[in-house]
């Protein structure tokens, strides 16, 4: 197998980056680059860099944006930049050398939903399918053209930490899918077609501006608490709400049977049409 690409260069986080690593270094034999691995965001958890020193990867920890953005500059070979999970946009200037080219994760079914936190937003819009899309970077942010996509559903009880798991798994799976084709150049990409008027999700933004609004329909409030879900990585501040004229964090949620309601302090059951109850703990601030 041949390429023009003498270098890979890997920036990101997360169990999807890891698998994509690991991959990408396995496939050096088929096509002789060089490569390396940048951590731009630290994770305590992270495998990355024991996968680094297994394969013999040299790793690198830039988490100042303008410290990355001179090295990347710096580039004089002919090399494909992979974003997986990554937050750091890439300058203009970079991405318009000839010698560049970037490709990156987007974890949703781009036009649509570009910008952060894309599973939250899915499942706070109602949405029933989402997926994960493979592009090109241009200078816009998430709008190059199209590698690979792939979609999947998204359960009546769906949370944020569990759509995230599924949609890093078929981020993985794509690029697998798309890697060859990238390397050797001859990818169909396909051109997004969208609105210049389109929603952009900044990472400032939180579903309901992070207010539980108990006068809403309780269907749309279990969205909403599901959407901000991502268990204990702490993606959003806890919901606040208004119990009684008195302002209040949500600490807990639950969707139950009838049968398994019980009275507590600081508890609300709020009906769903289907005859089962919303289970709210909350604490009085």
């Amino acid at each position: 197998m041949k390429t023009n690409f003498e270098r890979i260069v890997i920036i990101g986080y997360g169990k999807a980056t890891g698998e994509i690593l690991k991959y990408t270094a396995d496939r050096r034999v088929d096509y002789g680059y060089g490569m390396e691995f940048i951590e731009h965001e630290f994770h305590a958890l992270s495998v990355t860099k024991q996968i680094c020193e297994d394969r013999g990867i040299p790793f690198a920890s830039m988490p100042d944006k303008g410290e990355l953005g001179d090295y990347l500059k710096k580039i004089r070979e002919k090399t494909l930049l992979v974003s997986a999970s990554n937050n750091f946009l890439f300058p203009a200037a970079l991405v318009e050398r000839e010698n560049i080219t970037i490709i990156n994760f987007h974890n949703a079914l781009l036009p649509d939903y570009p910008g952060r936190n894309a599973p939250s937003w899915v499942i706070y819009q109602g949405e029933q399918r989402t997926g994960i899309t493979w592009h090109y970077v241009t200078a816009g942010v998430d709008e190059g053209n199209i590698i690979i996509q792939k979609s999947c559903e998204i359960g009546p009880d769906t949370k944020a930490y569990e759509l995230t798991e599924t949609l890093m798994d078929l981020a993985y799976e794509g690029f697998c899918e798309c890697f060859d084709s990238v390397l050797q150049e001859n990818a169909e990409a396909r051109p997004q077609g969208f609105s210049p008027e389109r929603r952009m999700y900044r990472s400032s933004e939180i579903p309901g501006d992070g207010f539980l609004d108990l006068n809403e329909p309780p269907e749309k409030l279990y969205r909403l608490l599901r959407s901000v879900d991502y268990g204990k990585s702490g993606i959003f501040p806890s919901l606040q709400t208004e119990v009684s004229g008195a302002r209040a964090e949500v600490l807990r949620y639950r969707k139950i049977a009838p049968e398994k309601r019980q009275e507590g302090a600081d508890m609300l059951y709020l009906p769903f049409a289907d005859g089962g109850f919303l289970k709210i703990k909350y604490r009085v601030l």
